[in-house]
């Protein structure tokens, strides 16, 4: 009857990462923060909150950071690429990757209802990056492939800039 939690946010994060066209209506917030006042109490009305908040924060997300997938994005070579990651418990999240110098306070993301996002300018390249949740924990991005292991045992994920576009 219900999605299991990681197949839910997988889709989210699929979800983050299409291109947003037509442009998304600046009052869509506004109505779904609306629907969600007038909510009825109980524990169905509270699973729906929590779906609604979940995708009012996606939505937030996607509206906050840059369209990576325009093609006025691009400038001298480089692709703006928007990093989505889903940690509602987390007090802190950063982008590392070598792409930074794997730097946590070069690429600190931004929350919404613990939807963490970023967007980073790349050159064409293959990079490997994680995420760095409370400044102690690492983990790979659940939407991308995992990189072979380093030398460290780190979870890391790849991600391939460039290449022919749509």
């Amino acid at each position: 009857m219900f999605d299991r939690h990681e197949d839910v946010v997988e889709r989210v994060i699929q979800h983050l990462r299409r291109p947003v066209v037509p442009p998304i209506d600046p009052g869509l917030d506004a109505r779904v923060m609306v629907a969600i006042a007038q909510t009825p109490g109980g524990s169905e009305g509270r699973r729906w909150l929590y779906w609604a908040s979940l995708a009012a924060a996606a939505v937030l997300a996607v509206v906050l950071v840059a369209h990576p997938w325009s093609r006025g994005g691009r400038a001298s070579g480089s692709d703006l690429l928007q990093f989505v990651f889903v940690a509602p418990r987390a007090a802190s999240v950063s982008l590392v990757g070598d792409f930074n110098d794997w730097d946590p306070a070069r690429s600190p993301m931004q929350t919404a209802q613990g939807v963490w996002a970023t967007a980073v300018r790349l050159a064409p390249g293959r990079y490997r990056y994680a995420f760095l949740v409370n400044g102690v924990e690492w983990r790979a991005d659940p939407a991308a492939p995992v990189a072979k292991d380093d030398e460290f045992g780190t979870p890391s994920s790849v991600v391939t800039v460039g290449g022919k576009r749509l």
